[in-house]
This record gives C-alpha cells, structure tokens and sequence, in this order.
C-alpha cells in the first residue's frame, strides 16, 4: 500500500517528469464507477494541467519542492569536479535521463555539472545540448522556486557557480 501525501491547494511540488507545478486543488472524480480523489497540479510553464490519483502520489514520485538544504547540495555537487564519463553515448545519455527523471534534485545538478563542461562547445551533439537544457531547466526551476526568484535570475546563479568552479579550475591547471 502506498503512503499518502498531504498537499493542499497552493502548495508547490514536483513532479518527476514535468518539474515544478503547483497544486491548484483536490477533486473527486468518478472513473469506471469508483470514485477516486486526484490533485490537481498545474504546470504554469507547460500551460498543463495533471490529475494525480492522491494514494498513488508517492509511487508517481510527486514531492514537496527541496529544502534550503538541498539547495547547499545541489551548489556542493555544482562545484564538485565534473565526472568524466567514457563509454557509449546511447548509455550514458539513458543515465542522465533516468538522473533527470528521477525528481531528486541532487541528481538533476549532476547532469548540469557534468554536461556544463561542453556548453560552448559547437561540435557538441544535438541530444547532449538536449539533455543539457532538459537539466539545467528542471534545476533552475526548482531552485527559483526554493529561492523564491525567477527562473532566469535561478538560472544566471547555477551559470555563476558552474564558472566559478571552471575559473578555480583552470587556475589550478595553470599553477
């Protein structure tokens, strides 16, 4: 059996695939003759809106939006030093999916760490940039909406820790 969460209308959440919503109200709707309660979350950005069963919220991954705390994780993973993955595209690009899907947002600033490295680069393939923007949009959405900014401020202050951490970077590899 599956925990139940209790959101109410105005609450903000995350929903793995979509990112961040807000929770625009609960409602009973009768599907095939059962009755069953749903949240409704709105996807501003997206312009849509999702019915999410409330005993099946858990399973679907719906959660609260991070902590502040989580937010100092996320700038410690951004400053980390970039994994350098070597292997098949095809396999390291279903990992970063499953990174961006999984709605934890240590995970998400992984991606963004790890794919920042090419940003400038303009061989760089179409679905890295994808998977890239994909990333770095889920972040900064759930860190403007922690910070309580919006997104594009959310986004130049990812930009700012990702530069920082090449700047120290190259200094080191100059020394």
């Amino acid at each position: 059996m599956s925990q139940k969460l209790d959101f109410k209308s105005g609450d903000r959440v995350v929903y793995p695939a979509h990112g961040v919503g807000q929770v625009s109200g609960i409602e009973t709707q009768t599907i095939g003759g059962f009755d069953i309660t749903v949240y409704v979350v709105a996807f501003e950005k997206d312009k849509m809106i999702l019915r999410i069963p409330v005993n099946r919220a858990t399973q679907s991954g719906l959660r609260r939006i991070s902590s502040v705390v989580d937010i100092q994780k996320v700038r410690e993973t951004l400053e980390a030093r970039a994994k350098i993955s070597r292997g098949m595209w095809s396999r390291r690009a279903k990992e970063y999916e499953s990174k961006i899907n999984s709605g934890n947002i240590v995970l998400v600033a992984e991606v963004v760490r790890d794919l920042h490295k090419n940003v400038d680069d303009p061989d760089r393939s179409y679905s890295e940039r994808v998977i890239y923007e994909s990333a770095l949009n889920r972040l900064s959405s759930e860190y403007a909406a922690i910070q309580n900014v919006e997104q594009t401020k959310a986004s130049d202050d990812l930009m700012k820790i990702l530069s920082i951490r090449a700047a120290n970077r190259n200094k080191k590899e100059a020394a």
